[in-house]
């Protein structure tokens, strides 16, 4: 085996032509990628000019030193700049800028581990591959080894996990293992997604010790409550985390945990942050058991908690809560949904503690002078939100679907539902069988669709929006240049909502997802695009820009 480090930066692909360098791409779906030639060059272990006039497609990866790193996020810190979170985001960042001046100002470094063609002969090994890249004059990692056993395999991974990981200029998250023979490789072959001939062994998630503070409760939409630790503030996978879901009573339960223990804490999948385990060795006598509530003001004053039958959670018991409907008025009012510019939180609320609204159809029922007595509603602000409320008056069957919160709906259900139905009293009249076997809905969504219209006090509700809506209907290409596809949106577009985004893809044929896979077709980025970004990246899935997006569906 050869056995390489797994640098954790951006992947490129290289392409020099009679020895000097054509151009420089990100991996993008494996076919097409983003040309980063012009940030790529002001990398200085990239030579212009080979050592011999070669023809060379090899893959690399581009890395933003640990020092540098630290350097960068002090100075960003300094001139109130958001920070990154972790060295590979940062190079992603860099590599992607329209100014290569900027590259330049940030010290990108360089590994290349694979000969993709070459005019040349092709070394029999990847041990001997490696030493050809560095004849030619590219950055090859030195701390590659030839081993004869997994036993050696395993005695590398252990060097790498250990001490020797912090003394390297550069991030690493696991290493590489590699079958040496090319013709081995050859026969080995590869399966849909990743050669059969190599494997990424990965090191554990970075864990570290916090304190929990407190815990509370935090309420959704659907009443559901989620107990959450509040922890002393810990640095972990390049990061502050504050807080941490403990999913339910039973999870607090198996693990013991109790307000003031000492827990170790880790990003699940290096983004969400989980609590590991109890140090109950480092528990104090002030340490206290958390008792899920039998009451919480989330619930409206005083109102009770019920355990749900047969589950782990809780819920609120009245079902009209406060804060419960106010999070519902929120979400029906949202971007996703109706879309009432100027109908925020605080707006919600406000109007809720007037007695101006308690329900959705009670929104369609405000006036221009009920607004103007409100504090803080001048007479362009009250326009504003009554015109906003005219508009809405008008809207498509699926967002209408999305802000009535039914428990399941979100926007892909949505459009399901309304492409297949085609109208309220269809979806009204559909037995929870019918609904069921509609392909991406199932029997967990059909029952919940089933029995939220089954229910009086939601007929009731229906009937009295249909009184101010004008709803219409969305209709499912038969063909669109998206057909087949799956995408994904994430961060903020300079020009489209992400709900405006997610339909043209459902316009276009396509289905939109709020999870990035192996089945995802394309991302599209916007500014801030987290996780989602270094999810597609990893998985070597194509990223477009907004501009890109619209030329595919046009």
């Amino acid at each position: 085996y050869d056995l390489e480090l797994k640098i954790d930066g951006l992947k490129i692909v290289f392409t020099y032509e009679k020895g000097m360098l054509a151009s420089a791409v990100t991996r993008g779906d494996g076919v097409v990628g983003e040309d980063v030639t012009h940030n790529v060059r002001t990398i200085r272990e990239i030579p212009e000019r080979l050592a011999r006039p070669v023809d060379l497609i090899a893959e690399g990866e581009v890395y933003l030193t640990r020092s540098g790193f630290k350097k960068l996020n002090a100075l960003r810190e300094k001139q109130g700049e958001p920070l990154f979170a972790n060295p590979r985001n940062a190079a992603a960042g860099s590599i992607r800028q329209l100014d290569p001046k900027i590259a330049a100002s940030r010290p990108l470094g360089a590994f290349l581990y694979d000969v993709a063609r070459t005019s040349e002969a092709l070394p029999s090994t990847q041990s001997e591959e490696l030493a050809y890249l560095v004849k030619l004059g590219l950055p090859v990692n030195s701390e590659h080894k030839h081993a004869d056993s997994l036993d050696e395999v395993f005695a590398y991974w252990q060097k790498w996990n250990g001490d020797a990981r912090e003394k390297v200029n550069y991030q690493i998250d696991g290493i590489v293992l590699k079958v040496e023979s090319h013709e081995e490789q050859e026969t080995l072959g590869y399966t849909g997604k990743a050669p059969r001939f190599a494997i990424a062994y990965k090191f554990p998630p970075e864990q570290v010790k916090t304190i929990v503070e407190d815990i509370s409760l935090q309420v959704g939409r659907t009443g559901k409550l989620t107990p959450v630790a509040h922890l002393q503030p810990v640095l972990v996978a390049g990061s502050t985390v504050a807080r941490a879901t403990l999913h339910n009573e039973d999870f607090i339960k198996e693990k013991d945990i109790r307000v003031g223990d000492t827990v170790i804490l880790q990003k699940a999948g290096d983004v969400i942050p989980e609590v590991v385990m109890v140090i109950k060795e480092l528990r104090t006598k002030n340490s206290k058991i958390w008792k899920f509530p039998t009451h919480s003001p989330l619930c409206g004053g005083d109102g009770s908690i019920e355990r749900v039958p047969g589950e782990a959670a809780h819920r609120c018991k009245v079902a009209g809560s406060f804060e419960q409907q106010a999070r519902k008025l929120i979400h029906f009012a949202g971007r996703s949904a109706l879309d009432i510019a100027g109908c925020g939180r605080e707006t919600v609320r406000l109007l809720m503690e007037q007695n101006l609204v308690s329900d959705f159809d009670d929104i369609f029922d405000l006036t221009k002078d009920e607004l103007l007595a409100l504090e803080g509603f001048e007479e362009k602000k009250a326009d504003n939100l009554i015109n906003a409320i005219k508009i809405a008056r008008k809207v498509s069957f699926d967002r209408l679907l999305i802000g009535l919160g039914i428990s399941h709906v979100g926007n892909e259900t949505a459009y399901l539902l309304a492409t297949r139905l085609g109208t309220l009293s269809a979806l009204n009249k559909a037995s929870e069988e019918a609904l069921s076997n509609i392909d991406g809905i199932g029997p967990i969504i059909g029952k919940s669709v089933h029995t939220w219209f089954a229910q009086v006090e939601n007929q009731a509700l229906l009937a009295r929006l249909q009184k101010h809506l004008k709803i219409q209907k969305v209709t499912a290409p038969s063909y669109g240049h998206l057909t087949g596809q799956t995408v994904v949106i994430t961060g903020t577009l300079p020009t489209l909502s992400r709900e405006e985004a997610e339909a043209r893809v459902r316009r276009a044929g396509g289905k939109a997802t709020s999870t990035v896979s192996a089945k995802t077709s394309f991302v599209v980025a916007g500014s801030d695009p987290g996780s989602k970004l270094v999810k597609a990246e990893q998985l070597g899935i194509s990223v477009l820009t907004e501009a890109e997006f619209l030329d595919r569906i046009d």
